[in-house]
């Protein structure tokens, strides 16, 4: 299959900060992040295992269409080091109106107990380029069930502030849990 490269809707498509990048997301990433997601499904939204099959439906009829679309509702990337994927998120639920976007973003399962915060910080310094630069959002968020505390520290260390919480609701492991919702605003230093 020929995966397309580049996103119609973005004029900078690679960005690089300090021998990392993200790129648009590649196809043939797919089964590293099929993995990572089935690994880290109890912080995802989704609801059982991703197949070979789901995963190669989603990237040729789902992913494969975004990259032609002037407005696309998710822009997804692969991040790199050394051209190795190790990580992979974008903009999910972008709202064109009012200007604002979810950031979602996952790493590699083996990686998170040692460079969590700092995957996370290089991955939302590229992130905040696209949106702010690239797209001129107003804002974007991280929407987070509570339970990986070590998350928020690592998004308030670069500047996100809490701007909601949602009670009790999502239901997780038998129990009503809370959702958190940090944010950051263009204009805001």
């Amino acid at each position: 299959m020929i995966f397309p490269k580049t996103y119609k809707c973005l004029e900078i498509n690679e960005l690089k900060s300090g021998g990392y990048a993200i790129v648009p997301i590649r196809y043939e990433d797919r089964l590293d992040i099929m993995t990572w997601r089935n690994e880290q499904i109890y912080h995802l939204r989704q609801d059982k295992p991703l197949t070979i099959s789901d995963q190669d439906y989603y990237f040729k009829n789902v992913v494969a269409e975004l990259f032609k679309q002037e407005k696309p509702n998710q822009i997804l990337f692969s991040l790199l080091k050394n051209n190795e994927c190790f990580g992979y998120g974008g903009l999910v639920h972008i709202n064109w109106v009012d200007k604002n976007a979810e950031i979602s973003f996952i790493m590699k399962t083996s990686l998170e107990k040692q460079y969590f915060d700092y995957h996370w910080a290089t991955f939302l310094s590229l992130i905040e380029r696209v949106s702010f630069k690239e797209l001129d959002l107003h804002k974007i968020y991280v929407y987070a069930f509570d339970v990986r505390p070590h998350l928020y520290s690592a998004i308030e260390a670069v500047n996100y502030k809490l701007d909601a919480t949602l009670k009790e609701h999502c239901f997780f492991n038998g129990r009503f849990i809370d959702v958190l919702i940090y944010s950051k605003f263009k204009n805001i230093k």
